[in-house]
């Protein structure tokens, strides 16, 4: 009984496509009906897929919109770019400097003229110059964009001769370097003309623009000496100033203030106390540094007055060996300026307005109840470590150092200050950057390094918009597709139930004899299910065949707009095997009702009704 009821259920695939192919025109309508609905959710899912991966392979090949810069002059330190560099998503960092100081020109091969280039800085990895045909430049090469070879008329191999130019001292200096053109970009790394050069060719330039010598490249100019800023300046006098004389005295100095003041004031930021009978005034530059041309410009509104010019710095605090902090004054004065304010002649002597000589710079006065150690740290920009040598005592309240060190030391909260341990003379390092190149790994960093960033207090600029619209524009496909998507599989599944349904119900007597003759309820069972597999997998067949035709017609339709390789309308291997799993599972629940009613035939009313 067993081998015949097996063989009985082999049967029942031939017996469903026999009944299919008698009703041929009804299942090739069905057939058709199925297609309609499998079609179209075809075609837009492959322009879903294919449009937005082709926006995305554009976004993520093109490394400019995985772009993430300051907006602003910002100091970064090197601890800053360390960091960074371990950031998840973030491929690629590299200090940049002012633009001012990234201007480059370089003589023209054939004209001899001068064209003038921004000055990039680049380095190993950096992927706007790998991704667009070109190296990064090693030490005594450079990129050049597509405009820029242009311009110059240049091609990989070439070399260029780069110069720089500068003022110094009222006389215009230049110097001169020659570059191997490592590689020229592609027109999309940038329209603008601009040659790439190694981080540490970039520095030389800008510290060359400051006035600095580069000696490794045979470039003159000063030692990098730093320059003394002040917070202010107080102006002691015998006598008041009438209006006009005070007007006069922040007009064209570079001072912006100018007011009387107290005695405990000028005690409080100089440590010397105001004679009786004389008048103070607070001279100032609000958002900016008192600088040493400043300071010059009043001393020549000043000629031929009595008067002493005290620059001070505010809340500068050293610190000693054993953690205790030290907040010194600084004081510089001539003989007769301490002979006026009856206080004790500094050996250091008179204000000079130069960090010269640092032997004379880390002298120290302290107040006889004060115990000092000599090694101390200021902690600016870079931690600066000193020696200061115990030059006496003091009958004033606080430790006197020179005002020269002082404003050595208010230049080191901004810029990078050591002392030099051969000359033993203070020099001015690179304690920070003011920029950056930032790149991601992908698109999708970009959004989650930009709000870090933003985080961190800086104003960025990258290309969030555009990428937070292509995943605006990916959910709202993604939504559109399912909506229609639940619209076609109720349609289609309803399709296949009442279909099949009405085929059994239809086949009623044909199935009642097919009870008669010894097939049991299972074989009836799978008799529709058999069948909504065979018209599935031909509604499949035919809607793959629409699709493929329609999706060759769209992406031959917009090839001028696609680049090689580049498909409009495209289904991945995987879609397709989703699909088709899909489309048998809706088939096969689309004919359980149908296999239930088969099943409930009774053999009994086909004898009755014949």
């Amino acid at each position: 009984m067993g081998p015949q009821k097996n063989h009985s259920l082999k049967m029942v695939p031939g017996l469903a496509a026999s009944s299919l192919v008698h009703d041929r025109i009804l299942t090739l309508c069905l057939i058709i009906a199925l297609a309609a609905v499998i079609g179209p959710l075809l075609v837009l899912l492959g322009l879903k897929h294919g449009t937005i991966e082709t926006l995305r392979e554009r976004l993520v090949e093109d490394p400019v919109y995985r772009e993430v810069r300051p907006a602003q002059i910002y100091e970064f330190s090197p601890e800053w770019f360390d960091r960074m560099r371990s950031f998840p998503g973030v491929k690629f960092i590299v200090p940049s400097v002012l633009p001012l100081s990234s201007i480059l020109h370089v003589e023209h091969p054939e004209t001899g003229s001068l064209e003038m280039f921004d000055l990039i800085s680049s380095g190993p990895g950096d992927p706007l110059l790998l991704e667009n045909s070109a190296p990064a430049p090693q030490e005594g090469q450079c990129v050049l964009t597509h405009e820029a070879a242009r311009v110059l008329g240049l091609e990989q191999g070439d070399v260029l001769e780069a110069r720089v130019t500068r003022s110094r001292q009222g006389r215009r200096e230049m110097a001169a370097s020659r570059l191997e053109v490592a590689g020229v970009l592609q027109p999309r790394a940038g329209s603008l003309p601009r040659i790439y050069a190694p981080l540490s060719f970039v520095l030389d330039i800008e510290a060359y623009k400051e006035g600095y010598g580069v000696p490794p490249r045979g470039w003159e100019g000063d030692t990098p000496e730093p320059y003394l800023s002040y917070d202010g300046v107080m102006l002691l006098m015998p006598g008041p100033l009438d209006p006009i004389e005070r007007t006069g005295l922040i007009i064209n100095t570079g001072f912006a203030r100018i007011n009387e003041a107290e005695g405990i004031e000028v005690t409080e930021k100089t440590a010397v106390p105001l004679p009786e009978g004389w008048t103070a005034y607070r001279l100032s530059t609000p958002g900016s540094p008192a600088t040493m041309s400043g300071i010059r410009a009043l001393r020549q509104k000043l000629r031929g007055k009595e008067h002493i010019l005290l620059p001070y710095v505010r809340d500068i605090v050293l610190q000693d060996a054993t953690g205790r902090n030290i907040a010194p004054a600084g004081l510089s004065l001539s003989r007769r300026e301490a002979l006026l304010l009856d206080v004790e002649y500094p050996p250091w002597g008179g204000f000079t307005g130069s960090a010269a000589s640092a032997g004379r710079l880390t002298r120290l006065l302290v107040p006889d109840s004060f115990d000092f150690d000599s090694g101390v740290v200021f902690h600016g920009v870079l931690d600066l470590h000193m020696e200061l040598e115990a030059a006496g005592s003091t009958a004033l309240q606080r430790p006197l150092v020179p005002a020269e060190l002082m404003g050595v030391l208010r230049t080191a909260r901004q810029r990078g200050v050591k002392l030099e341990p051969e000359s033993g003379e203070f020099a001015m390092v690179r304690g920070g950057f003011r920029g950056f190149r930032l790149y991601t790994e992908s698109i999708d960093d970009v959004p989650r390094v930009y709000r870090e960033l933003q985080e961190q207090g800086l104003e960025i600029m990258a290309q969030v918009e555009t990428i937070q619209r292509i995943q605006v524009l990916d959910e709202g496909f993604a939504r559109l597709y399912a909506l229609l998507a639940l619209l076609g599989i109720t349609g289609g599944t309803a399709v296949l139930l009442s279909s099949l349904y009405a085929a059994v119900e239809r086949l009623r007597k044909d199935l009642g004899v097919l009870r008669l003759v010894g097939l049991g309820r299972r074989h009836v069972f799978f008799f529709p299910m058999v069948q909504g597999l065979m018209i599935a997998a031909a509604g499949l067949t035919l809607g793959f065949a629409c699709y493929y035709v329609l999706s060759a017609m769209i992406n031959h339709t917009f090839a001028s707009e696609l680049a090689p390789g580049e498909k409009f309308c495209s289904l991945p291997l995987s879609y397709t095997g989703g699909i088709i799993l899909l489309t048998t599972c809706l088939a096969l629940a689309g004919s359980l009702v149908a296999a239930w009613r088969a099943t409930r035939i009774d053999p009994a009313e086909v004898i009755r009704d014949n």
